[in-house]
């Protein structure tokens, strides 16, 4: 099984407004032919309101759509060719896993012969060949994803939306169908844009990830790029782990927080407000080094108010000489465990030009 043509597909200058409450404002994305595009943002953000937009279940106050040369923005969702996994999976309990996969070539009056192969070739897609005739009910929660999968798949859309399919599966085997999930978009070639305001799961998952914020897009990017150089402080603070800390400018690339000097590895952003995002990860217990290929390593003298143990990791608190509160995390083997000192003692963490991200407060 493929998918036939994949496309892409742009939304230009769309917003929707609902009386004088503003869900979306004048977005413009253009997805390409085959790419997984991940929508990303707290609950309010605009994203669902997006893909509505995209499926043909939410008009646009403004703005247009466009699948390749076709101007999609006023055609009805069943006309769209486009395959829908949404959050609750929809599927129906009264049939079996084989006929809730043929219902969308039932719904497109698709010849009746092609339906067993079709059917065949998409629960194949997904690992459920020999689970046509179970029961909805039968099935774990994976299995059912899978089947809410396939079901997308069957017709062969050319683009395929996806509402938060994964957030009712518990942690580990959301995980899992992460990676399932990447490994069948490669396969398949499809067109996949996603709904999620897992930042882990879209990183994870994604060619590239648009943070939505307020009904605005405020960053697009691939994940490296979203989580190495945010454009701001609210992206720094929602993708990853960050403590955002108010810093002056110094130099082109110097800051000062508190009675330290920070050099950073690239040039400051404009504006007056600036912040350090001190990443918990990038954050280093000083092991003499004492410098990257980038140059000398900032250090920072801080004293160690607790340590909590997390299983994979050790997330480690603690207080600069003026009070501010940082943390970093490190990992949870043996030898790393003895680089960290007890609780009240001082310590001196360390931190690379190139880890020394600086971004503009946001609005």
């Amino acid at each position: 099984m493929s998918v036939r043509n994949s496309t892409g597909v742009s939304i230009r200058s769309a917003s929707k407004r609902y009386g004088d409450t503003v869900a979306l404002d004048s977005i413009t994305l253009d997805v390409k032919p085959g790419e997984f595009v991940s929508l990303l943002g707290p609950s309010g953000s605009g994203k669902t309101t997006l893909l509505g937009i995209l499926g043909g279940f939410v008009t646009p106050s403004s703005g247009s759509v466009w699948s390749g040369e076709r101007d999609i923005t006023f055609m009805p969702p069943h006309k769209r060719d486009i395959g829908i996994v949404f959050q609750s999976y929809a599927l129906f309990p009264h049939m079996t896993v084989a006929e809730n996969v043929a219902f969308p070539l039932r719904a497109r009056r698709l010849p009746k012969s092609t339906w067993a192969e079709k059917v065949a070739g998409a629960l194949a897609m997904v690992a459920l060949t020999g689970y046509e005739d179970r029961n909805i009910a039968a099935l774990s929660g994976g299995q059912r994803q899978r089947v809410a999968l396939a079901r997308a798949m069957v017709f062969e859309p050319r683009l395929i939306l996806m509402d938060e399919p994964l957030s009712a599966l518990d942690k580990q085997l959301r995980e899992s169908m992460q990676i399932e999930l990447r490994q069948l978009h490669k396969k398949l070639g499809a067109t996949i844009i996603y709904v999620t305001h897992d930042q882990r799961e879209a990183l994870t998952m994604s060619d590239r990830v648009a943070v939505l914020r307020n009904g605005r897009m405020v960053q697009i990017g691939t994940p490296s790029q979203l989580y190495d150089h945010p454009a701001d402080s609210f992206v720094a603070s929602f993708i990853g782990e960050s403590t955002l800390l108010p810093v002056l400018r110094a130099g082109p690339a110097e800051v000062r927080l508190g009675n330290l000097t920070l050099r950073s590895a690239r040039e400051l952003p404009p504006g007056e407000k600036l912040l350090l995002a001190l990443q918990t990860e990038k954050l280093l217990i000083d092991d003499g080094r004492g410098s990257t290929a980038g140059g000398a390593l900032n250090r920072i003298n801080c004293r160690v108010t607790e340590v909590v143990y997390q299983g994979e990791s050790l997330r480690v608190f603690a207080v600069l000489d003026d009070g501010t509160a940082i943390s970093l995390r490190q990992p949870a083997h043996h030898a790393a465990r003895l680089q960290i000192p007890e609780v009240g003692q001082s310590m001196i963490a360390v931190l690379a030009p190139e880890d020394t991200i600086i971004v503009p407060a946001s609005d």
